[in-house]
């Protein structure tokens, strides 16, 4: 039963597929590898940190390979759904289950496994956002009817995350919104203006933290001072991406994950990626996000205009990518330190569930290509689904 289901899947059903097992392999390696000697020195194991995040990735790839055959068609009776349980859980960080570490409060200690409620965010964006400007595809220039209650409502996860100090998830939260909101059609003056009005707020929110600010003004710097504080992480990332060379200095030989380097499993792992696998592994795990990019845009362009499916793809996979390249950024310098894991390759149960179950929902639209779920709201909003129009005499 389960091979019937694949059978007649299409080329980008299983480009995407591939990609996305080739990336999750990878990242449980390099997760092992950038890992064992911080997880040793803390008295654990070497194994353990590999061992949750392949726990994670167990559980999954099976809800993803199901999500993936869920008929389209269901998508928008779930959303709402997905949206309410992910702000609840959001909200459940402010009470006695929440606890703060890296200076952001937003996780969820619920003894047995902790749990990142704003994950689950992104993808219920996503899928509320693709249901939302589908119903409302014929009247998108009405700003009162569409961009304002999408803001509204796309402003509660955000304002949450803020509310816990996670600048980088809101970061990406957003981008998942103007992703929605381009690719659903809404003219590009309103977008304009909503990047207008959001640029200022964003500077003013990054301020009101002394470690943000400190961050921001030693990538303003260069980092040319203060490297034993705010510069530390930073630069020795650029250290081992420099010590890695062409062909890196062999998988599981990083100087820099010996307590050198702080988070090297998880939002700096690519500067150990680097390190190890030299600028070969490095182009590489870049070119892989390029065709992930690639595949994703495939998928939109087969889908019909206006449609959940469209909005919604085009949401995850701006939200994957643009991730990525956040992640990849700030460890070249690009951008200040901004906390964001690389997609489906750093550590963090929460992070890797959440994206392959993203994922998932993107290969369910990717199952029948051109489907726009414009089934479920008539064409002409007066007249019922299933009953035929009277010609207008």
């Amino acid at each position: 039963m389960l091979g019937k289901a694949f059978v007649s899947e299409g080329a980008n059903y299983f480009l995407l597929l591939g990609i996305t097992l080739f990336l999750v392999a990878f990242g449980l390696v390099m997760v092992l590898s950038s890992s064992s000697v911080e997880s040793f020195a803390n008295g654990n194991s070497a194994f353990a940190d590999f061992l949750t995040q392949g726990g994670a990735a167990v559980l999954a790839l099976p809800a993803m390979l199901a999500i993936s055959i869920i008929p389209a068609r269901w998508w928008p009776r779930l959303s709402v759904i997905v949206l309410v349980g992910a702000v609840a859980g959001q909200l459940l960080v402010f009470t006695g289950l929440g606890y703060e570490y890296g200076g952001n409060r937003n996780w969820l200690d619920l003894g047995f496994v902790n749990v990142q409620p704003s994950e689950f965010s992104k993808l219920a964006l996503a899928l509320w956002l693709g249901k939302f400007l589908a119903d409302r595809r014929g009247s998108l220039s009405d700003w009162r009817r569409v961009l304002v209650p999408a803001l509204i409502v796309s402003a509660i996860p955000i304002v949450l995350v803020l509310r816990g100090g996670d600048l980088g998830t809101a970061i990406i939260l957003a981008t998942i919104v103007l992703a929605a909101l381009f690719f659903g059609g809404v003219p590009l003056r309103q977008l304009g203006l909503v990047l207008v009005i959001a640029a200022p707020l964003a500077i003013a929110f990054s301020l009101t933290s002394a470690s943000r600010s400190e961050r921001i003004q030693s990538w303003l710097s260069g980092c040319s001072q203060d490297y034993a504080n705010a510069c530390w992480q930073i630069t020795h990332g650029t250290w081992a991406l420099a010590a890695g060379g062409v062909f890196g200095v062999g998988l599981g030989n990083s100087k820099a994950k010996w307590s050198w380097l702080p988070e090297a499993d998880n939002d700096f792992i690519f500067a150990v990626v680097g390190e190890e696998l030299g600028l070969v592994g490095a182009v590489t795990v870049l070119i892989l996000f390029v065709v992930l990019a690639v595949v994703f845009t495939r998928i939109v362009s087969q889908s019909a205009p206006g449609g959940m499916g469209r909005i919604t793809v085009a949401a995850v996979g701006t939200w994957i990518v643009s991730q990525a390249l956040v992640n990849i950024g700030v460890i070249l310098g690009v951008f200040p330190v901004l906390g964001v894991p690389l997609p489906l390759i750093s550590s963090g149960g929460t992070a890797l569930i959440v994206s392959m179950l993203a994922i998932g929902v993107a290969l369910s639209f990717a199952r029948v290509p051109g489907s726009a779920l414009l089934d479920h709201v008539p064409a002409n909003p007066r007249v019922r689904p299933g009953r035929a129009a009277r010609p207008v005499s």
